[in-house]
């Protein structure tokens, strides 16, 4: 090791000497081992070693130097401590390598330097160098692996000592045991636990309270609390070993039932025991009690503390009182990595991405380094606020730093650009990764079911299970997201049969997966069964199989399911409200749907822009403008969601104009429509028969708003020139659009040829269809009823003939009503109801009134119905 120089001792004058040396004490000194002059040193070397003041030090040790005093081996070695405390390696070094004579003390000392810098292998090779080593010696190299890291270096000292029959002393259990602790080896501390027994150290109060510390740590907070309470003697190191045993275990209560009798036995408090209680208030949380020890600790002046102030900041942060964290963190009068760490985190925690940045950039600014923690929180936080550009300049400073090697902090690069759907930079980085864990493997599976790559996400599982690697709820959740966005139920029943296999069958994350997928598949039992199977039904796998069942049209069901989740007394959430509110929209239950609407006046949840626009779609479908209207006015905040509901329910009721109103006001506020917003505008232009205001929408959607026409929306430009222009321009919009036409577009063009009574073309549409959809016989009769209108009634015997031979069923129209709270439905042809005849003498006196009316639709309608009826 190479060292620098000393300094020119001798040119130091008298006079730039502190005041506090009495320079008499040396003036008369002729005889070089003068006691006086050796204490005089000895105090001198001392006090600058406590006060770690190196220049006073250094000039005193110049004096020495100059007065001719030759330092005994107990000077020497005061002067060599005072160096070490000083964090001066050098000069220690250089005054051992001049001793003539060197004792254990300076062996101990020299050594105990090069351990507290981190330099083991000149601490071993002096270690080894040393004539008589003794249980102090044994200890420092013992401590030095264990601070550095190398733990198994530390076990094999350990035993080595043991073996030549060093007896060790408390210092060394302490030491012994912290390693246990680090390792969570508990049948090793177990025997360790014995030998101190066995040397009457366990009962000794630095042993007892590492053994406290050791239980605790590995897990077995009884046996910790057990020796706790046998010790004869403790002080706060021992209290503050079992409360932070409290809350390492998670048992919070009993932490704070032991603070309160550690104040009444007079112990007084300490760092950590405030640092362990305020991590118990966070793990509860329970930010009274929290505020309350902060007073506590405020009056105990250990708030300034940078220990306890950032476990304070950290409980506020993590009790979701962002406002108070704040306030602590800029009161504090130090501010650590540590603190802002906390901070970084408790914004990530709150999804406050941008706070966190802007915190970051503050680190810098005040020269605070950034470790794993700190890259790993801003990390989130730029996937959090989708800060592509900021994430990516983390990256480059986690490069730079060679913090890219920790593997924490590649998970979260890899999280960031997945989230921010830079799925190329995110498989690169997951390919450059030297290492990777279950973690790595996660956040890769999920980024690309999240960006709807799930062919991807299915082969990132195969790749994670040939590495060896058992996937956990986390990657199955992803992987049966996936099979729920494809609908595959095939290979969802595969996925299902793994986690049965590995024994996640009954875990409500992966269980909640499960229903959704079941559901989106059609396969409704199974969710059903699966649902009941959970053992703690959350409101998320509730909200799983309600919005399943509403999702497959199954509104009534997903209602009782709503009843049940009540009837538990589990409250329904934000998501929970607007699925059961679409399923009223659905039945047109405008009563429960109002019922809901008070119960969300009432927990004050109508504010939300989700739940607000379910209410204006609910009243809209139900038939009430009124209401939906009012609902809409009196919404704080809109979004296209929210004019989307508006412009619709105008649209879907007929009220053309009234929808194209609602969207001019909708530009005027700035609020840029999607294709859901021209799929109705374009309805309320055919709804009114407004042909070149629709055209004008149809253009402006590329035009204006770069959004390109979809398959719905030519549907929509199809029965609005059909209907208003005939149907050969609708034919030619079939023509040439750049989709392959479906069956609902060639509906609207057979609807389009009633109208106008154009045969050629219905039969080139019903031929499509057929193509299609063979089992479609609304079709089929739309078509016999062109026929009938035109006279062909050849054609039509011969269409129902066919439909006859083809086994087509014409499907049975369905009603219902709610009338004072009671579901009244009506099906074609069903004489069930009770109140049946009086219904149908009602019906025939209104159709013989608009008769009378001279409603010609009406009787045409009557005659064609006649003529199937004679037809077959």
């Amino acid at each position: 090791m190479v060292r620098p120089s000393l300094m020119n001792l001798s040119a130091i004058t008298s006079a730039s000497l502190p005041k506090l040396i009495s320079y008499s004490s040396f003036s008369n000194c002729q005889s070089c081992a003068s006691p006086s002059a050796k204490l005089s040193f000895f105090r001198l070397f001392q006090e600058s070693s406590e006060l770690r003041k190196l220049s006073t030090g250094r000039q005193t040790h110049s004096q020495m130097i100059t007065s001719g005093f030759i330092p005994t081996t107990f000077v020497s070695n005061c002067l060599i401590q005072m160096y070490i405390r000083c964090v001066d390696l050098d000069s220690a070094c250089k005054v051992f390598d001049e001793m003539p004579d060197r004792d254990v003390v300076s062996w101990n000392a020299i050594i105990s330097g090069y351990v507290q810098t981190g330099l083991m292998r000149e601490a071993q090779c002096l270690f080894k160098a040393m004539p008589d080593c003794d249980v102090i010696s044994w200890n420092s190299m013992i401590s030095g692996y264990m601070q550095n890291g190398n733990l198994n270096e530390s076990v094999e000292l350990f035993l080595e000592m043991m073996k030549i029959g060093v007896e060790p002393d408390r210092i060394t259990f302490s030491v012994v045991l912290k390693l246990i602790s680090a390792w969570k080896a508990y049948e090793m501390g177990i025997q360790i636990h014995g030998l101190a027994l066995k040397m009457a150290l366990a009962l000794d109060v630095v042993t007892g309270s590492a053994l406290v510390d050791m239980y605790a740590k590995c897990g077995s907070l009884s046996d910790s609390l057990c020796f706790f309470r046998e010790m004869p003697q403790r002080n706060w190191v021992t209290w503050s070993a079992i409360i932070g045993g409290c809350a390492q275990n998670e048992q919070f209560k009993n932490g704070f039932d032991l603070f309160l009798e550690m104040q009444r036995e007079g112990i007084g408090v300490s760092q950590s025991s405030y640092a362990s209680l305020f991590r118990s208030c966070a793990g509860l949380p329970c930010l009274e009690v929290g505020k309350q020890l902060h007073g506590h600790a405020m009056k105990n002046n250990f708030i300034s503390d940078v220990v306890v102030g950032t476990a304070t900041l950290d409980m506020y942060a993590k009790c979701d009182s962002l406002t108070d964290a704040m306030r602590m963190f800029w009161e504090l009068p130090n501010r650590s990595r540590q603190t802002c760490n906390a901070m970084l985190v408790g914004f990530g925690r709150n999804d406050r991405g941008i706070e966190a940045l802007k915190l970051f950039k503050f680190m810098n600014i005040s020269c605070i380094l950034a470790d794993e923690i700190s890259l790993s929180a801003v990390l989130s936080a730029c996937a959090e606020a989708k800060a592509y550009l900021q994430g990516m300049q983390v990256h480059c400073l986690a490069i730079k730093t060679s913090h890219s090697l920790n593997i924490c902090v590649m998970n979260a690069i890899l999280d960031m650009y997945g989230k921010c759907r830079a799925l190329v930079n995110a498989c690169n980085v997951f390919e450059e990764m030297e290492q990777r864990d279950a973690v790595s493997w996660n956040v890769i599976i999920t980024a690309l079911e999240q960006n709807g790559l799930y062919e991807e996400a299915f082969s990132h599982l195969n790749q994670m299970l040939l590495c060896s690697l058992e996937p956990d709820v986390f990657t199955y959740g992803s992987v049966v997201k996936a099979c729920a966005a494809l609908q595959s139920l095939d290979f969802g029943r595969l996925i299902h049969g793994r986690i049965i296999k590995s024994w996640l069958g009954s875990d409500s994350f992966v269980g909640t997966a499960l229903i959704d997928m079941y559901c989106k598949c059609g396969m409704l039992e199974e969710a059903q069964a699966l649902h009941d199977r959970i053992e703690s039904q959350t409101m998320v796998s509730w909200n799983a199989i309600i919005s399943g069942f509403s999702l497959q049209k199954k509104s009534e069901e997903a209602q009782k399911f709503f009843g049940q989740m009540l009837e538990l007394g589990l409250q329904p959430d934000n998501f929970t409200y607007a699925t059961i509110l679409d399923t009223c929209a659905n039945l047109a239950m405008m009563g429960l749907g109002k019922q809901i609407h008070s119960q969300l006046l009432k927990q004050e949840l109508h504010k939300d822009v989700f739940i607000s626009s379910t209410l204006v779609d609910m009243y809209a479908k139900c038939g009430n403008m009124q209401d939906a209207l009012l609902m809409f006015e009196k919404m704080p905040e809109r979004d296209f969601v929210s004019w989307n509901a508006i412009i619709c329910g105008y649209a879907n009721h007929g009220l053309g104009f009234e929808a194209l109103s609602m969207f001019e006001r909708m530009k005027m506020e700035n609020i840029t429509p999607n294709h859901a917003t021209f799929i109705a505008v374009l309805r309320a232009c055919g709804h009114v028969g407004l042909v070149d205001e629709g055209l004008r929408y149809f253009e402006s959607m590329n035009q204006v708003y770069d959004l390109e026409p979809e398959l719905e929306h030519y549907s929509c430009m199809v029965n609005l020139l059909g209907r208003s222009r005939g149907v050969h321009e609708a034919l030619d919009v079939i023509n040439y659009m750049p989709y392959e036409a479906d069956a609902v577009i060639w509906r609207a063009l057979l609807s389009a040829c009633k109208i106008h009574r154009n045969v050629g073309i219905a039969e080139l549409a019903l031929e499509k269809i057929l193509l299609l959809e063979p089992e479609d016989s609304s079709a089929c009769i739309l078509l016999s009823n062109i026929y009938a209108e035109v006279g062909r009634w050849d054609q039509v015997s011969r269409m129902r003939k066919m439909m006859r031979r083809s086994m087509m069923k014409k499907e049975p129209g369905c009603s219902w009503i709610e009338v004072n709270s009671v579901m009244h439905a009506f099906i074609v042809g069903d004489i069930s109801h009770p109140w049946s005849e009086l219904i149908f003498n009602v019906l025939d006196n209104l159709i013989g009134d608009m008769i009378l009316a001279g409603n010609k639709a009406v009787e045409l309608d009557e005659a064609t119905t006649s003529m199937e009826q004679l037809v077959g």
